[in-house]
């Protein structure tokens, strides 16, 4: 298994990387594009701000973490100058979206703006040590714990009282965010934040009857027997289980560790499409017709984020079923994902065959993100076997 290490980390740097220095930047008016195709040419000029934060993390998380190369510091100095001066509204807010010169176009109604604006601020932090970044990325944490119960806020669409759900997706992110921003925060409230989110993800999103976890449940914490109660995302809840072992890892934990294992294996092969490999994007629990009209498409980072998950499950025990899946995982996402032609950044979507659907290298939610932390984090997780 050390053998993907070296491969993994070379198409990082020689490849993945490259093009992202190479085609994103606005050197205009700051930021980054990210609607590219193949070749580069930028499609489309707005500026999303999730994406604008997760670019600024990856290249602050490199320089950190990896090597101290200055181009890789000006990257995310060129991104989080545009974010501070144009992402948020007065009252801290993250936009959704903003125009290339940084006027908003759409407003801060998905709180995963700020998550990810948080662990940008947080990690680029450590890059330059000025206190400003430190209490933006601070300021924004504590705002998304007052929103975490009600995160659209005054642009939630759903009718009070009626059937009140509660989403995955938000205590996902929250066990990986209180990790990345441990350096501001007090450690009892990190413990005590990852304690409510596991049990969260790990008792009432996991049903262990089915052996499945849902996307959405009541705010009860039971099964509701609806389109969205009814709705799979596998590789969310794969992507989640890597962020509870590393959690559990933290914590010597070693029985978290191994349920986060069991509760992968379960989600991917369920997820795992028999017929033409690869893992499906949305299922219905009950095997009736999705909700989501994109359920049989496979995406990039659910087979990347499953790669991680399954070196991290190989890294901490040998196991030679995380071998054979990480083996049968990696043949299908380097050989139907990754650009021979082209090099660089991999297509994002396919169809159900596994053909490229759309030939764009980023757009409106693929940025410079999955592929790049996934290679980082699988080939350093394989290094230190």
């Amino acid at each position: 298994m050390k053998k993907y290490a070296q491969l993994y980390r070379t198409e990082l740097l020689e490849q993945v990387i490259p093009f992202w220095e190479q085609f994103s930047v606005d050197k205009v008016y700051g930021g980054y594009f990210t609607c590219l195709t193949p070749e580069g040419t930028v499609y489309d000029t707005d500026k999303f701000v999730w994406l604008q934060a997760r670019q600024i993390w990856m290249f602050s998380k490199l320089y950190n973490s990896l090597e101290s190369r200055a181009s890789w510091k000006a990257m995310a100095k060129n991104g989080i100058e545009f974010l501070e001066k144009f992402g948020r509204d007065e009252g801290g807010n993250w936009y959704f979206s903003l125009d290339q010169k940084g006027k908003p176009l759409i407003q801060p109604f998905n709180i995963f703006a700020d998550c990810f604006a948080a662990m940008a601020f947080g990690e680029y932090y450590k890059v330059e040590g000025d206190e400003t970044y430190a209490k933006i990325a601070f300021d924004t944490f504590q705002n998304i714990l007052e929103r975490q119960h009600n995160p659209k806020g005054k642009y939630n669409k759903k009718y009070p009282g009626t059937r009140n759900l509660q989403d995955f997706a938000l205590p996902m992110i929250l066990c990986n965010l209180a990790l990345e921003l441990e350096h501001l925060l007090d450690g009892k409230q990190v413990e005590e934040l990852t304690d409510a989110v596991i049990d969260l993800i790990m008792n009432q999103f996991y049903d262990a009857k089915t052996g499945l976890v849902y996307e959405n449940i009541s705010s009860t914490g039971k099964f509701v027997d609806s389109f969205e109660g009814r709705l799979i995302n596998p590789g969310h809840a794969i992507e989640a289980m890597w962020f509870v072992m590393n959690v559990g890892l933290k914590r010597k934990d070693q029985q978290l560790v191994n349920k986060a294992e069991e509760i992968l294996y379960q989600q991917l092969e369920n997820g795992w499409d028999e017929t033409h490999g690869g893992i499906f994007y949305f299922m219905d629990s009950k095997g009736h017709p999705p909700e989501k009209l994109e359920w049989d498409q496979k995406l990039w980072w659910v087979h990347l984020e499953t790669l991680v998950a399954l070196a991290k499950t190989y890294a901490f025990n040998q196991s030679p079923k995380a071998e054979a899946w990480f083996r049968k995982v990696h043949d299908y996402t380097w050989n139907h994902f990754r650009d021979p032609a082209n090099g660089g950044e991999w297509y994002g979507y396919l169809n159900r065959k596994g053909e490229i659907l759309l030939d764009l290298k980023g757009g409106k939610w693929k940025g410079c993100f999955h592929v790049p932390r996934a290679l980082f984090e699988i080939s350093r997780t394989l290094e230190n076997i």
